[in-house]
C-alpha cells in the first residue's frame, strides 16, 4: 500500500507530505508563540507597576465566603454541562451508556484536561479507558472524542458571538472597534450556527464537500451540543465573574472576553492555558478592574475551577480503588487511572511548594513562629520545603510511569512536607492539600506496580521544559514579591524571623542549581547499547513462550529478523524492529497479559532514551488501555478476519461461493495434505520451485518483519499445507499454531502461475477444516489494510484519508479484492490498531514499517 503512494499523481509521497506539514506547522507554532509571548509581555508590563504582592494577598483573604460559594456553584453547573457534551457525542457516534458512567468519565476527563491542557490527549485517554471498559469499540470512542472537540470549538465561537451582540457597546469601548461592526459579525456567526442546525434537520444525511462524504448529526444532537456549550461557557465565565468587584464589568461583555481567553489558552497548548488566559484577561479588563483585585480573582478562579475538580476527581478514583474487590469493569478501569491524576496533582503540589518558598508568611504567622519555633528550624523548614517542591516535579513523572519508587518517594516527601507546614509559616491550606495527596497515595498503592529506580527512567524534553518554566516563573515571582528589597551581598546571610527575602533567595538558588544538575545528568546519560538480533538460545526460549500462549502470529519471531525484549520473569517478550528513529513492536507483547504493562513501558522508555519513537503495530482492541497508559495514541489500521472454527461449515448461503470453489477444485483433481514440522524436507525443492515462480510472477522480493520469508529453517520449522494436482505440487502454505489450540493462521501462501484458479480457495477451506478437526477455536485470515474506517463528518483525518485510499486505491493495492476474498469465509471482523505518539509520528512510523517489511525504501517503490 505504501509503495503506491509514491507512484500516484494525486497523492504526494510520504516524504513530500511530511516535509510540507512540518514546514507549515513550525511556522504556525512560531507565529503563535510570538503572538502569545507578546501578549504576556505587554500584560505583565502594564500591570506590574500597579501591583503589589501585599494588596493581592489582602484581596484574596478579603473575598467573602458567599462569593466563593457562588463560584463553586457556577463551577458545578459548568461541569454538569460538560457531561452533556459526552452524552450528545456518544449519541452521535451511535453508542449508548448509562448516564452515571458518562458523567463520571466526563468529570474525570475534564478535571484532568482543564488542569494539564491538551484535552484531546489527556481527556481522550481517560475516555478510551473508561468507555472501553464499558464495552465501547475504540472507533466509536474516537468518533465521540472528535465530536466533543469540534463541539467545544463551535460552542466557544457561538457563545462569544452572542456575548458580543449583547454587550457590543462595552466590548467596542475596550477594543476600539465600531459597535455596529461587532454586532454584525456576531449576528453573522449566530445565523451561521442556526443555519447549520437547520441543515442538520435531515439527521444522518450525507453532506458532500470537496470529495468527502460527511454524515451530519441530527438537529436535536447539534442543538444539544450548542446548548451544552453555551451553558458550559456561561457557567465557567460566571465562576470568575462573581469573584470580580461588583459592577466592574457587565456580564455579557465579560463572557465575550472570557471565551476569547479560553480559546487562545487551548490553542497555545500550554497546560491549562496558564499564563495565556491570564494575559488576555489582564489586557481586556486592566482598565475596568483594579489590577490587584483582578489578579486575586484569577488566583481564586484557578483554585476553584481547576484545582478543586482535580481533587474531587482524584477522590473519586481513590474511592473506586476501595471498591475494587467487587467492582464492575468500569470501576476497575477508573481505579487504574489514579496514577495519571496523582501525577498531575503531585506536579501541582510541587508548584505550590515552590511558590510558597518564594512568598512570605503572614505577619501573624511570623509572630507566632517567633514564639513557638527556634529560628534554625524555621529556616530549615523553608529551605527543605522548596527542595521538596522541586523533587515532587520529578517524582510526578515517575508516578505517570507507575513506578514503585515514585510512590515511595511521593509518600515520604508528602509526609515530610506535611510536618514542615507548621514551622514554614503555619500553612494550613498547604497542609490540607498535602493530606489529600498523602491519603490518595496510601490508598492507591497497588497501582504503582513497576519495579524500577526513580532516576533510571529518562525525563522527556517536554517534562524538563515544563520544570524549567516552573522554576523560571517561580524566580520571576520572587523578584516581584521582593522588588522593594535592596539586593546586596549582605542579604544572603541575614537570618531573622522576618527575613523572608533572604530566606526565599537561598531556597530559590538551591532549587535552580538542583534543577540544572538533574537536567545535565539527563542530557549526559549514556546512549542505550546497539540492538542485536536474537541468538539460537534466545529463539528457543521465544519458541517456548509462543507455544504456551494463544496467538498464532507470534510464531513470526522464529524468522530471527527482529530484536527481542524479554520480561524479567522470562515468560513474555516483545519482538520489534528499528528503522531510523522508529522502534516498531510487532503485535501485542507475547505471553501472559499480566506481563504486558511492564514490557510496554520498558519498550517505550528504551525507545525514548535512545532518542527514538515507540510504536506497536497491529495490536488488538482489548489491549488498548495498556498503550494509552504509556502515553501512546491509537490509530486504526484496518480489520482482521477471524473465522469461528466450532461453527464453521461449507454449507449455507453465505459460503456458497467458497463451497462451489472447493467443489470445482475437487473436480480438477486437487488433493490436500498437511505435513508436520520437519516433514517437508523431502519436498523442499518442490516448495522452493513454487516460491520462486510465485515471486517471479508477481515481480516482487521476499518480505520481512510482519511477513515470513521462504527460508529453509523457517519453513521446515512449521507445519506445511500442500496442494497437489495429479501428484504435482501446485500450491502450499506454511501454518502457524500453538499448543493452546486457540488460534491458527497461515503465513506464506504461494502457488504456481499455472495452478488452477480454485487452488487458494481449496487450500484455505481445507486448512480451516483441518484445524477445526484438531479442536482449535478460531482461524486468523489476517488483516485487510484500511478496512472498516469511519465515514462520519467528525471521523479523525487519519480514518478519512484511509477510507479514501480504500475506496479509490484499487490501481495500486487490491484493498477491496482482498476483503472480498476473506469475506467468502464469513469471518468476524475485528479492528487492528497502530499505537504511537501523536502529531506526524504515525506517518513517519508507517513509512518506516513499509521499509522494514520490504527491506528498504528502494524495495518499497519497486515491490
Amino acid at each position: 500500500m505504501f509503495d503506491a503512494l509514491a507512484h500516484t499523481v494525486k497523492i504526494p509521497t510520504p516524504e513530500t507530505l511530511l516535509a510540507r506539514l512540518t514546514r507549515w506547522r513550525l511556522w504556525l507554532y512560531a507565529a503563535l508563540a510570538l503572538l502569545l509571548g507578546a501578549l504576556l509581555v505587554q500584560a505583565a508590563h502594564k500591570v506590574m507597576a500597579e501591583l503589589s504582592y501585599g494588596a493581592i494577598v489582602e484581596a484574596v483573604r478579603g473575598t467573602p465566603p458567599a462569593t466563593l460559594l457562588l463560584s463553586v456553584l457556577a463551577t458545578a453547573l459548568s461541569f454538569l454541562a460538560l457531561t452533556l457534551y459526552d452524552r450528545s457525542a456518544l449519541q452521535y457516534a451511535g453508542a449508548r451508556l448509562p448516564y452515571r458512567v458518562v458523567a463520571e468519565t466526563s468529570f474525570i476527563a475534564f478535571a484532568l484536561s482543564n488542569t494539564m491542557g491538551l484535552g484531546v490527549l489527556t481527556g481522550g485517554a481517560v475516555r478510551m479507558r473508561l468507555y472501553g471498559a464499558a464495552g465501547l469499540e475504540a472507533g466509536l470512542i474516537s468518533r465521540a472524542i472528535a465530536f466533543n472537540a469540534v463541539g467545544f470549538g463551535v460552542g466557544i465561537v457561538v457563545v462569544g458571538a452572542a456575548a458580543v451582540v449583547w454587550g457590543a457597546g462595552a466590548v467596542a469601548a475596550m477594543v476600539g472597534l465600531s459597535a455596529g461592526l461587532l454586532k454584525a459579525l456576531g449576528v453573522a456567526v449566530l445565523l451561521a450556527a442556526a443555519g447549520f442546525v437547520g441543515v442538520c434537520r435531515g439527521g444522518g444525511d450525507d453532506l458532500r464537500l470537496a470529495g468527502w462524504s460527511l454524515r451530519l448529526p441530527s438537529a436535536s444532537i447539534a442543538a444539544q451540543q450548542l446548548l451544552a456549550s453555551a451553558l458550559d461557557v456561561v457557567a465557567a465565565a460566571a465562576a470568575l465573574w462573581v469573584l470580580l468587584p461588583e459592577g466592574a464589568i457587565g456580564f455579557p461583555a465579560f463572557v465575550g472576553f472570557y471565551a476569547l481567553a479560553i480559546a487562545l489558552g487551548v490553542i497555545s497548548h500550554v497546560p491549562g492555558g496558564l499564563g495565556v488566559f491570564e494575559a488576555v484577561m489582564l489586557l481586556a479588563l486592566g482598565h475596568q478592574v483594579p489590577a490587584h483585585q483582578l489578579v486575586s480573582a484569577l488566583v481564586l478562579y484557578r483554585a476553584v475551577y481547576h484545582l478543586l475538580p482535580l481533587v474531587l476527581a482524584l477522590t473519586l478514583l481513590v474511592l473506586s480503588e476501595l471498591q475494587r474487590g467487587a467492582a464492575t469493569p468500569v470501576v476497575r478501569a477508573a481505579a487504574s487511572l489514579s496514577p495519571l491524576l496523582l501525577s498531575a496533582f503531585t506536579f501541582v503540589i510541587g508548584v505550590m511548594l515552590l511558590v510558597s518558598g518564594v512568598t512570605p508568611a503572614s505577619e501573624d504567622a511570623t509572630a507566632a513562629l517567633a514564639q513557638l519555633m527556634p529560628l534554625p528550624i524555621v529556616e530549615a523548614a523553608h529551605f527543605l520545603g522548596s527542595i521538596i517542591g522541586l523533587a515532587l516535579l520529578f517524582v510526578a513523572r515517575g508516578m505517570f510511569l507507575r513506578l514503585d519508587a515514585s510512590w515511595w518517594a511521593g509518600l515520604i516527601l508528602a509526609l515530610v512536607s506535611l510536618v514542615l507546614c507548621l514551622p514554614k509559616g503555619i500553612a494550613v491550606s498547604e497542609a490540607v492539600l498535602l493530606s489529600v495527596l498523602t491519603a490518595s497515595l496510601a490508598l492507591s498503592r497497588r497501582q504503582f506496580n513497576r519495579k524500577a529506580a526513580l532516576f533510571s527512567q529518562a525525563f522527556t524534553s517536554g517534562w524538563l521544559a515544563a520544570v524549567a518554566v516552573v522554576v523560571a516563573a517561580t524566580g520571576a515571582l520572587l523578584f516581584f514579591v521582593y522588588r522593594d528589597v535592596a539586593y546586596v551581598n549582605q542579604v544572603w546571610w541575614q537570618f531573622a524571623f522576618d527575613g523572608h527575602a533572604p530566606r526565599s533567595l537561598r531556597a530559590m538558588v538551591a532549587v535552580a542549581l538542583l534543577a540544572l544538575i538533574v537536567a545535565l545528568v539527563q542530557l549526559l546519560r549514556r546512549p542505550h547499547p546497539a540492538l542485536i538480533k536474537p541468538s539460537a538460545s534466545d529463539l528457543d526460549q521465544a519458541a517456548r513462550i509462543v507455544r504456551a500462549q494463544g496467538v498464532a502470529g507470534a510464531g513470526l519471531v522464529m524468522m530471527g529478523d527482529k530484536s527481542l525484549m524479554v520480561s524479567e520473569s522470562q515468560r513474555a517478550f516483545v519482538m520489534f524492529g528499528r528503522r531510523g528513529r522508529s522502534w516498531v513492536a510487532l503485535y501485542d507483547p507475547v505471553g501472559p497479559a499480566s506481563e504486558w504493562p511492564e514490557l510496554v513501558w520498558r519498550f517505550v522508555e528504551q525507545a525514548r532514551e535512545s532518542g527514538g519513537r515507540a510504536a506497536f503495530y497491529q495490536v488488538r482492541p482489548e489491549a488498548l488501555p495498556v498503550y494509552l497508559d504509556a502515553g501512546l495514541r491509537v490509530y486504526k489500521l484496518g480489520e482482521c478476519a477471524l473465522v469461528d472454527l466450532p461453527g464453521f461449515s461449507l454449507q449455507g448461503k453465505q459460503r456458497s461461493n467458497l463451497r462451489h470453489g472447493v467443489a470445482r477444485a475437487q473436480r480438477e483433481g486437487l488433493s490436500f495434505e498437511v505435513l508436520a514440522p520437519g516433514a517437508a524436507a523431502p519436498v523442499f525443492d518442490e516448495l522452493q520451485a513454487i516460491s520462486d515462480a510465485w515471486l517471479n510472477d508477481h515481480n516482487t522480493a521476499e518480505k520481512a518483519f510482519s511477513l515470513g520469508a521462504f527460508q529453509r529453517d523457517y519453513v521446515l520449522g512449521q507445519p506445511v499445507a500442500l496442494v497437489r494436482q495429479a501428484g504435482r505440487a501446485v500450491a502450499f502454505a506454511t501454518l502457524m499454531c500453538t499448543d493452546q489450540k486457540i488460534e491458527a493462521s497461515v503465513d506464506l501462501m504461494r502457488q504456481l502461475p499455472d495452478a488452477p484458479r480454485s487452488s487458494m480457495d481449496f487450500l484455505f477451506a481445507q486448512v480451516i477444516l483441518h484445524f477445526q478437526a484438531q479442536g482449535f477455536q478460531r482461524f486468523n485470515l489476517g488483516m485487510v489494510p484500511l478496512a472498516g474506517m469511519a465515514q462520519h463528518p467528525l471521523a479523525p483525518n487519519w480514518q478519512r484519508l484511509a477510507r479514501l485510499l480504500f475506496n479509490h486505491g484499487e490501481n495500486f493495492y487490491n484493498f477491496q479484492g482482498l476483503r472480498a476474498f476473506k469475506a467468502k469465509f464469513d469471518p468476524v471482523w475485528e479492528p487492528r490498531y497502530l499505537t504511537a505518539p501523536g502529531g506526524l509520528a504515525p506517518f513517519i512510523i508507517l513509512t518506516d514499517i513499509a521499509a522494514l517489511i520490504a527491506g528498504g525504501f528502494r524495495r518499497v517503490m519497486s515491490k
